[in-house]
């Protein structure tokens, strides 16, 4: 069981075994065992492509998540657009680390189970992103 990041944007991705460990612990404290997770960062583009392709979406997005939780082992595919993030980081006057630890995170509460898509959903979602946010820089 592994954790794997894929850069195919370019970028710099620093503590890579903290985020590791990190996502571990999120899981773990939520009842799951860590499983094979993948992260891919890429661009617009190709996360658009992925978007229209298997969710019939054409739309650009920061994360896709592909859900492979089988008996509460938390295993799936994340694509993360590194433009999206990088956007985003200043449209939420954050830095780009927090931002994309905060994406990073996401993709794993929504192989927990958590949603965002009603008001209520996107509430607790972003409180857990920030519980976990806590965590990671503590």
């Amino acid at each position: 069981m592994a954790i794997s990041f894929s850069l195919e944007k370019s970028f710099t991705f620093n503590n890579r075994l903290k985020t590791k460990a990190w996502i571990k612990q999120i899981i773990e404290k939520e009842g799951g065992k860590c499983g094979d997770i993948s992260y891919v960062f890429a661009s617009d583009e190709k996360v658009l492509e992925i978007n229209k392709q298997f969710l019939q979406h054409d739309f650009y997005t920061d994360i896709i998540t592909f859900d492979y939780v089988e008996n509460y082992v938390i295993s799936g595919d994340i694509f993360i657009s590194v433009d999206r993030v990088k956007d985003n980081a200043k449209t939420f006057n954050t830095t780009f680390d927090e931002e994309l630890h905060r994406v990073i995170i996401h993709g794993v509460l929504h192989l927990l189970g958590y949603k965002d898509h009603s008001e209520k959903d996107e509430k607790l979602m972003r409180q857990m992103e920030n519980e976990s946010l806590r965590l990671f820089y503590s």
